[in-house]
């Protein structure tokens, strides 16, 4: 499988619920329900639209924001990673979220990590899931996004049992959540 085959096929798989079938016209997973959200929020002054949903948008922050952590945890993320990262990540919201949004929220996200460490964001992701629903879409999407690079790392692995800690979920559903990663790409090739 050629790596653009493979990225897309991580897009299409963070994209959708496969438990869940998918409604014509409508997004199937909550990070797709949350970038909708998050493609039309208000830049500066502008006007709140009508049905924005604030917290969407810190959800679809959170869902990124633990992708891009598990990402950078064995401090390997170079200019391509990252590329392939904002390709990945703009892809599996469906073009709700314009790629130029993307690429400033990883770069907030990359200046925030630097700043604040691993386990402070991670503390941040936690403080912004309210369900357990999230919190499993949460490390659904940081598990295939950990699968970008063919392997999950054990610095990886740990950096989404401390998520999953966090988000008050069971250690369980980080070996659940790669497992169903792995099985996906496997049963997609």
């Amino acid at each position: 499988m050629t790596n653009e085959a493979r990225l897309n096929l991580l897009a299409r798989l963070a994209q959708s619920t496969p438990a869940v079938p998918r409604v014509a016209a409508k997004p199937s997973s909550i990070l797709s329900v949350a970038a909708v959200s998050y493609g039309t929020r208000p830049v500066g002054d502008a006007t709140v639209p009508t049905g924005f949903d604030p917290i969407a948008v810190a959800l679809f922050e959170a869902i990124v924001d633990a992708a891009f952590i598990v990402a950078n945890a064995d401090d390997v993320f170079d200019a391509e990673e990252r590329r392939v990262f904002e390709q990945v990540v703009t892809a599996a919201c469906g073009g709700a979220v314009a790629q130029h949004q993307i690429h400033a929220l990883v770069s907030d996200l990359d200046d925030q990590l630097r700043e604040d460490g691993i386990d402070r964001r991670v503390e941040m992701i936690a403080a912004s899931i309210t369900k357990k629903d999230h919190a499993r879409e949460v490390l659904r999407v940081a598990a295939l996004l950990a699968h970008v690079s063919d392997d999950v790392s054990p610095v990886e692995h740990e950096v989404l049992r401390k998520i999953a800690e966090k988000c008050g979920i069971e250690p369980s559903e980080v070996e659940i959540a790669l497992d169903d990663a792995k099985r996906a790409l496997s049963a997609s090739v």
